[in-house]
């Protein structure tokens, strides 16, 4: 009788398990608890396979028995491709190709614009290298996009997805570089025009050599001017967003020079007082903050010259943003020698919004001044919180322009010559955020900063540090000598009774 309970048992599990199976391959599901929900496709990822016209056919070529912290990636790239496969209605093919199985195939995967690169791995107890192939062929209709690269920690669906929007768009929305006034070039900032260029036309325009600033401009970005702007060009600029155009402006007040040490108000060009005809006010004082980026600096110890890192407070780190489509998903931004904003205008037509402000723990200092990198900045330095260092303004006009000014013309320039310096990506990702939703193309903003990129570790007060400090010197005694009483009063309780003869 038992046995055959136990075989009916067995049974249905084994039946239980068969249909389950059975049913995982018509239909499954994923549950992703990571916090940007990576493995889940974004909104705008999803719009873009729905609206699907042409069958994107996907090649990636990789190569196999890759070392195990590379090999992971074929894995997520391949569940990244089914997640696309199932959304798309039949339009998304894909196939993993091993090149390294033949000349051929390696041919063609470099003739396709995918290059191996070198790879050490161990084989037979030996260091050697090999060359692997770890990129992705997306076409469609006539037309390829290359990933020539899939990098460890890369946002796959960003690249995936801008790739395949490169192909079906038609034509690019052309955003237009204010480069007269002696403002900054295209070529200075390489990083954001390799953001833009997926989906934008980048091309540079002079208000002078124009009569006006054409509608056909989704977006103007002015960075930096230097020289004093006639009154010629304001007026094109307000004609512009006085007909729903769009401006990004990147200017700060202050000069600071890490040689001198010397921090100075910038000479007015004009800007100042067009922003007060808008509603805003830059100050001539430079924002400091705790919350802030280090610098390196050299240091005598003794016969020797070291060189020590020393948190810098003119260069604020932006760690925790306004809620708004161009900072999701940021994580840190760095803003020197900025200047504070202050909302003075009076119309209730304009929509203002703070983007960027300082921490709880910041102020301001006036100018002309200078840096001391060796002083002790102490808690009653930062006397001015949550300064202002960017902000949008919406219904600008009779059509609703809109318009964001940030305090601060450096955190996107990468310089030029032997100035050139890369810069971080949060800083990229905002400038590129802020064109997308000027621009009313939000959809990708999501997708550009999906992935935790950095996560600093929260400062606690010196009260907090000796907490968790003597308890963890004095907690394990603690709980050792509680251990100890408690054993103790049961080894006595268990005495008594045996004493009255309880033996139970």
């Amino acid at each position: 009788m038992k046995k055959s309970k136990l075989f009916i048992q067995g049974s249905m599990v084994l039946a239980i398990i068969l249909v389950v199976n059975l049913l995982s391959e018509v239909a499954y599901f994923r549950i992703d608890f990571t916090e940007d929900k990576r493995y889940t496709l974004g909104k705008a990822t999803r719009s873009i396979l729905e609206d699907l016209d042409d069958v994107i056919t996907v090649k990636a070529y990789f190569t196999e028995d890759l070392p195990a912290q590379l090999g992971y990636i074929k894995d997520e790239l391949r569940d990244q491709f089914i997640e696309y496969e199932n959304r798309s209605d039949g339009n998304f093919v894909f196939e993993f190709i091993n090149p390294n199985t033949s000349d051929e195939l390696k041919q063609e995967a470099i003739q396709n614009g995918i290059t191996p690169v070198s790879i050490n791995v161990v084989e037979d107890d030996q260091r050697q290298q090999i060359q692997a192939f770890m990129g992705v062929l997306i076409q469609a209709d006539g037309q390829k996009e290359v990933i020539p690269l899939v990098q460890p920690g890369s946002g796959l669906e960003y690249e995936i997805t801008t790739s395949i929007k490169k192909i079906i768009l038609k034509k690019k929305p052309k955003i237009g570089l204010i480069e007269s006034n002696n403002g900054v070039t295209i070529s200075a900032i390489p990083q954001l025009i390799q953001q833009l260029s997926v989906m934008y036309e980048i091309v540079s325009f002079n208000l002078s050599d124009s009569s006006e600033v054409s509608p056909n401009y989704s977006c103007m970005i002015w960075i930096s001017p230097n020289d004093t702007i006639p009154s010629a060009d304001f007026d094109k600029i307000n004609k512009y967003l006085d007909r729903g155009g769009n401006l990004f402006l990147a200017y700060s007040n202050i000069s600071g020079n890490l040689q001198t040490a010397e921090i100075s108000s910038k000479p007015d060009i004009g800007l100042k007082d067009w922003l007060q005809s808008k509603g805003i006010s830059m100050g001539e004082q430079v924002v400091i903050d705790a919350a802030c980026a280090s610098v390196t600096v050299q240091q005598q110890q003794g016969f020797f010259t070291m060189n020590s890192q020393i948190e810098f407070p003119y260069f604020p780190q932006i760690r925790k943003f306004k809620k708004h489509p161009i900072t999701v998903g940021l994580e840190s931004m760095m803003l020197p020698f900025s200047s504070p904003l202050n909302i003075i205008g009076s119309d209730t037509t304009l929509a203002i919004s703070a983007l960027l402000q300082s921490s709880e723990m910041s102020g301001t200092q006036n100018t002309p001044n200078y840096m001391n990198v060796q002083k002790k900045w102490a808690e009653q330095d930062f006397t001015a919180p949550n300064q202002i260092l960017a902000l949008s303004i919406e219904n600008m006009g009779a059509n609703d322009g809109s318009m964001v000014v940030v305090s601060n013309g450096q955190f996107i320039n990468n310089g030029e010559g032997q100035r050139v310096q890369q810069l971080d990506v949060d800083n990229i990702n905002f400038a590129a955020n802020t064109i997308d939703w000027l621009s009313d193309d939000t959809g990708l903003i999501g997708l550009r900063t999906k992935g935790i990129s950095s996560r600093p570790l929260e400062s606690i007060d010196d009260g907090t540090k000796s907490l968790a400090k003597y308890g963890n010197v004095f907690s394990p005694i603690l709980l050792i000598l509680i251990y100890g009483f408690v054993r103790r009063s049961s080894v006595q309780r268990k005495r008594q009774k045996w004493a009255q003869g309880d033996y139970s």
